[in-house]
């Protein structure tokens, strides 16, 4: 008779069962499907839509601080992945800043042509050793930033278009996707061959995102100041001033930006 028997043992200890039942839960909510055995999905479902019911109840929490509490908790991991991010760049371009003001600027250069050029920066700190460190920060930073860049530019265009698609999807069920990554990273790959300066082109990617930015934060700081658009997250009023402060800084340097052209 197996009439206590509420669920499969799965061939494993209880505390064993519950971990892997957790781990599949966590793999199917972040990728929204999994590949599993019926028995295992079978003992998943019951687990999972456990999950599912408490999370509704949370988004309908009846006491608004309970409310508020659940959804901050929810976007604690993105704000300390954030904060940790901003951190570390704002440090390497605060470096990067004085690294060429004290080398390059002081000596008079003031227009890079070429990697050899930048490289010269680095010629106090690293000697004769220079070129071949400018040269590893440059293929780190472009195997970090070209599958980031890429994989940005397949987002946009599978949405765009109305398609599925994402990183986690597998190849032949996301071509559209995988196809954009491959096609942007081949243009990127062709720049060099086409004659493009790649120092200028990064240079003038810089100035158009500099001027794209004000613009941005200010529809940026509208949104999180809204109640229609961010319910009961919105900006604090202290965090909402140091914003309003940050843009107008972008917009001063901007403009001091277009009187240097006169």
């Amino acid at each position: 008779m197996r009439h206590n028997k509420h669920h499969a043992s799965l061939g494993v200890t209880r505390e064993h069962r519950k971990a892997m039942l957790s781990n599949m839960g966590a793999s199917l909510i972040k990728h929204g499907r999994i590949e599993t055995t019926l028995t295992k999905a079978k003992a998943l479902r019951p687990f999972i839509e456990k999950v599912i019911t408490k999370a509704k109840k949370a988004s309908v929490a009846t006491e608004k601080a309970d409310a508020i509490h659940l959804r901050r908790m929810a976007l604690k991991d993105i704000r300390d992945d954030t904060l940790v991010g901003m951190g570390f760049s704002t440090i390497i371009s605060i470096a990067i800043v004085f690294a060429t003001a004290a080398t390059l600027h002081k000596s008079g250069i003031t227009t890079i042509n070429s990697a050899a050029e930048a490289a010269e920066a680095l010629r106090p700190v690293a000697g004769s050793l220079a070129s071949f460190l400018f040269a590893a920060g440059i293929i780190g930073t472009g195997l970090l930033a070209v599958p980031v860049l890429a994989g940005s530019a397949a987002y946009a265009a599978t949405e765009m278009v109305g398609l599925a698609g994402s990183l986690d999807a597998k190849p032949w069920r996301a071509r559209f996707f995988y196809g954009v990554i491959v096609v942007t990273t081949l243009v990127g790959a062709l720049f060099q061959k086409l004659g493009f300066n790649p120092i200028q082109a990064l240079y003038w990617t810089a100035v158009i995102n500099g001027i794209l930015a004000v613009p941005l934060m200010v529809l940026m700081m509208m949104i999180v100041r809204n109640p229609l658009a961010m319910g009961t997250l919105i900006l604090p009023p202290r965090l909402a001033a140091i914003g309003w402060a940050a843009t107008a800084v972008m917009a001063a340097a901007t403009l001091l930006f277009f009187v240097s052209l006169f």
